[in-house]
């Protein structure tokens, strides 16, 4: 039997045991979790190290070298995001809807675990944390498939966090890693109907796709991020050059980060000159539309693909828009439904943006860096869903459980 049919098999019988622990014995693991992790920060670094010489070694941009690096700090906030989880409330037994009906029978609708959850990621070994703490804290069983750039530190840390659940009531067998780098181990994820009850994807356009077209395990689609800010007139210059910097540099490897820059024709002249010269001193190169080439001639220009490209690195489309609705129609053509935002004074405009743009997350006067699940006060996130069903935006513990109805009766039955 391959690797990854005996792991999720695993990760199911283990999921049967989780359906009886008790929320205080999913916290005191979750926390055991973040104290393991801490203790071993320096064997966690070391595997990363490794990861990271492979990487360079085989020419590894430096924006994707940023995803799969950790340090002392890096590990140190994925253990705070374990212990912000433990500290949420657990959502598995929330009774939903509670009525009986004319025949006597008393129905309960509930919140219970999904089961077991594959996760297919990239190189993001602070996925590996979140996944298992999220899981476990729903009641879910996890199997884990890392990208091969991250190889030993996912390893690592899951040798690290089965450490740590040995001396819980969870079963270590709940959170499982497959270890074969093949691309052959995804797709056989992709079926496993009946082992595996959901598949989440997290990582670049073309893994989401794959994930999408070929699996007949249910999916929650996470998207890529070509998230826009739209720079409108009335748009105060200090407020959108802040905005704009830091969507767009503060990590511009993550997929909330700004992609492309619209600017309104009637923004200042020397405002517009004063952003974009912030965004070049942040080590920004800027692709413009001909208006934007006009006005920064050391700008480069545009192509048609690069409207629609996911950089993740220190690369932004620029375009000059007409107003408004411009620079919607620009978003609804190229956006991922991911995370949008305007900048602007104008209330008008503002709540016309942020009702007509269809996407997981809109902003006004905010940056889009704030899509995560940890800046929205859910500890951690499994992903950033841009679907419609089930569960959309950061996903938090609600959006790993299921539901089920328990209804109670006194002998009846249908006529």
């Amino acid at each position: 039997m391959s690797e990854v049919r005996t792991k999720a098999g695993l990760a199911k019988q283990a999921a049967a045991v989780l359906n009886n622990v008790t929320t205080a014995q999913k916290n005191e693991a979750l926390l055991a979790m973040a104290d393991r992790l801490v203790m071993e920060t320096d064997s966690i670094i070391l595997a990363n190290g490794k990861d990271l010489q492979r990487g360079r070694d085989t020419g590894m941009s430096v924006s994707l070298q940023d995803r799969l690096a950790l340090d002392p700090q890096r590990i140190e906030a994925m253990a705070e995001g374990l212990r912000q989880v433990a500290e949420l409330p657990d959502p598995v037994g929330d009774v939903l809807e509670a009525f009986d009906r004319p025949n006597g029978l008393s129905i309960r609708k509930i919140r219970v675990p999904i089961g077991v959850v594959g996760m297919i990621y990239e190189a993001r070994p602070n996925v590996t944390v979140d996944a298992a703490g999220l899981c476990l804290k729903t009641g879910n069983a996890v199997v884990l498939r890392g990208g091969s750039a991250a190889l030993h530190t996912n390893g690592r840390i899951v040798e690290v966090l089965h450490a740590a659940l040995a001396d819980t009531a969870l079963p270590p067998e709940a959170l499982q890693i497959i270890e074969n780098a093949d691309r052959s181990s995804v797709d056989e994820m992709l079926k496993l109907n009946g082992l595996l009850d959901v598949v989440i994807p997290r990582g670049g356009q073309s893994l989401i796709t794959n994930v999408v077209m070929n699996a007949t395990v249910p999916v929650i689609e996470t998207g890529a991020g070509v998230c826009h800010t739209f720079v409108d007139q009335s748009a105060l210059p200090a407020m959108a050059e802040a905005i704009a910097v830091n969507a767009k540099a503060q990590r511009p490897s993550v997929c909330n980060s700004m992609e492309t820059l619209l600017v309104h024709a009637a923004y200042g002249e020397a405002d517009f000159a004063r952003l974009a010269e912030a965004l070049r001193a942040a080590g920004v190169e800027i692709r413009g539309c001909e208006q934007t080439v006009r006005r920064l001639p050391w700008a480069k220009p545009a192509s048609e693909e690069d409207w629609g490209t996911e950089y993740n690195d220190y690369v932004l489309s620029v375009r000059v828009v007409d107003g408004l609705d411009e620079a919607m129609a620009h978003i609804r053509r190229y956006g991922t439904m991911h995370s949008e935002c305007i900048v602007t004074e104008d209330a008008a405009n503002a709540g016309r943006f942020l009702q007509e743009i269809d996407a997981a997350a809109v902003y006004h006067n905010a940056s889009t860096r704030f899509t995560d699940g940890f800046e929205f006060g859910f500890g951690a996130e499994i992903g950033i869903s841009t679907q419609k069903l089930h569960a959309r935006g950061p996903m938090g513990l609600p959006a790993l459980t299921s539901t089920k109805f328990k209804i109670t009766g006194s002998g009846q039955v249908r006529g």
